[in-house]
């Protein structure tokens, strides 16, 4: 629908990183349609008004703008937009004779519900069997049963990340997929390398903390059922809401029930695992600052949110190389000061002081972070 040629337009503040919006043109006649006109794409895609309005607010669209379209609020104003996109009834109806049996449907649901529940279980049951399998080798063959190990529970947490409700929205970048393995590989072996490296090593194999290991792994089918709850009770309070600030002020305790809720249950298996006949345990308070760190940063993929996640993943698993890095360096000549803030810290709380106090750090700040960009409309727009 093109504007009256020569209609003065204003512009909206931009959206970080953007160019500005134009928004409210000087039409007494019909302030709506520049609007219209330039978001049309958006308002032609959308299911239904709330998918406009998150779409209006990442575009930088606030319920301000809204009143300049004399609309109270943005939900008003996309529910206005989304009924003046034109709608081809003969597609509809041509869809409608077309879709398949309400059965063939359930079917197909409950079809996809079974296959997603079984992906979010499937690392955890891979990392029990390789963990027994660990447990009974030993020898050249322990290094085949570790590799093969290794290989199934990445090939499983690919699947389960993959499908369901802790599949991002768009690319996830390299540096979380490899920030991640570092992560989950200094969790399991981290504390003896580093105690070893304080002690004058390496001087041989160690062996490694699998109940916090087994723990994570199996913690990705509760990570599943967390990121479909708030999801889904994060939409109905978009439905619900009066405006964007209403829908913030219910949504950030919504995300923080969610990530206590997380963390109940991951303590909980940690805790769990470390009676399971076989394993070994590890530090309790560094394994759950890692898991609640791997779910906020999958969380904010999930809503179309990475980079953040990625840099505190990177920053992260970064800090605990160079922890190791620093003890090296230290035993060179003059260069004993370097190892002194790691080793003051292991020899008052113990090896797991480093990756409990970086994963620790880096899971506060992504929830704070995630707690002011996950209240917002646009994080629940649909991909």
């Amino acid at each position: 629908m093109p504007e009256h040629p020569g209609t003065p337009v204003e512009t909206a503040p931009a959206p970080e990183g953007g160019t500005p919006a134009r928004t409210t043109p000087r039409d007494p006649a019909d302030p709506v349609k520049a609007l219209l006109h330039r978001h049309r794409e958006l308002c032609r895609r959308a299911v239904d008004p709330l998918e406009i309005a998150a779409g209006l607010e990442a575009h930088g669209i606030t319920d301000r703008t809204a009143a300049r379209f004399r609309h109270r609020d943005v939900f008003s104003l996309a529910e206005e937009l989304y009924a003046r996109v034109p709608r081809d009834g003969e597609l509809g109806s041509t869809l409608a004779a077309s879709a398949p049996p309400a059965e063939a449907e359930d079917r197909r649901n409950r079809r996809g519900r079974g296959g997603r529940v079984l992906a979010a279980l499937l690392p955890g049951g891979v990392c029990a069997l390789a963990l027994a399998a660990h447990a009974h080798a030993s020898g050249p063959p322990l290094l085949a049963v570790t590799a093969a190990g290794a290989a199934g529970l990445t090939a499983a947490l690919v699947l389960a990340v993959r499908r369901g409700p802790l599949r991002a929205r768009g690319h996830t970048p390299l540096a979380a997929h490899a920030a991640t393995a570092l992560l989950v590989l200094y969790a399991t072996y981290g504390d003896g390398f580093l105690d070893q490296l304080l002690g004058g090593g390496p001087d041989g194999p160690w062996p490694p903390a699998t109940a916090p290991l087994l723990a994570l792994a199996l913690a990705v089918a509760p990570a599943a059922a967390c990121a479909r709850l708030f999801a889904v009770r994060a939409r109905r309070r978009l439905a619900s809401s009066r405006d964007l600030d209403d829908f913030t002020a219910r949504a950030r305790p919504l995300f923080l029930a969610v990530a206590a809720l997380h963390l109940a249950a991951l303590t909980g298996l940690l805790a769990v695992v470390r009676l399971v006949p076989g394993t070994r345990p590890g530090a309790l308070a560094p394994a759950a600052a890692l898991g609640m760190l791997l779910f906020l940063a999958r969380l904010l993929a999930v809503h179309g949110l990475p980079h953040a996640g990625a840099i505190a993943l990177a920053t992260t698993a970064a800090a605990e190389v160079l922890a190791c890095l620093t003890v090296l360096v230290g035993r060179l000549p003059g260069c004993a000061p370097v190892a002194s803030p790691v080793r003051r810290a292991v020899e008052t709380w113990g090896t797991a002081a480093v990756p409990g106090v970086l994963c620790g750090a880096a899971a506060l700040g992504l929830l704070a972070y995630a707690a002011t960009v996950l209240a917002r409309a646009s994080a629940h727009a649909r991909p």
